[in-house]
C-alpha cells in the first residue's frame, strides 16, 4: 500500500500546514568538554540558555553545594552507548573530582549540570 494514498489510488491532501510550535526542534545533546552555551528564542519571546558542552557540575552533598570538575561519564540508564560518547543527561552517573554523582536535571534544557553525590572519592 502506498503511503499517503487512498485505496482507490487517490491522494490524501492535508487541510493545513504544520505550525511553528508543532514542528520538532533540533536534538541537542550536552557532552563533556570545554563549556559552551547557546541562547535560543522560545515561545513568548523568552530566552532559553541551552548547554552544548560542559566540564563542571554543581554537586549537592548533605545539603551543601560544591562545584566539581567532571572527569568521565560512567553509565547512562537510557542507553549504554551514550556513556561512551560522554553525553550529559538526566540520570547519568558521572565521575567527578569529589566522587561519583548522578545528574538530577536536564543539562541540554537548563544550561548547567546539577548532580547529587552518590559515593565520595577516597
Amino acid at each position: 500500500m502506498n503511503k499517503g494514498r487512498k485505496i482507490s489510488g487517490g491522494k490524501y491532501h492535508s487541510f493545513r500546514k504544520t505550525k511553528l510550535f508543532e514542528r520538532s526542534g533540533q536534538v541537542r545533546e550536552a557532552v563533556l568538554g570545554d563549556t559552551k552555551r547557546k541562547a535560543l528564542r522560545v515561545t513568548g519571546g523568552n530566552i532559553k540558555t541551552i548547554l552544548l558542552r560542559e566540564d563542571y557540575a554543581n554537586i549537592v552533598n548533605k545539603g551543601k553545594s560544591q562545584r566539581a570538575e567532571i572527569i568521565n561519564v560512567e553509565e547512562t540508564p537510557q542507553n549504554r552507548f551514550f556513556a561512551r560518547q560522554n553525553r550529559l543527561m538526566k540520570g547519568a552517573i558521572i565521575a567527578t573530582s569529589l566522587g561519583k554523582a548522578r545528574i538530577t536535571n536536564r543539562p541540554s534544557q537548563e544550561g548547567c549540570v546539577n548532580a547529587v553525590l552518590l559515593e565520595e572519592k577516597k
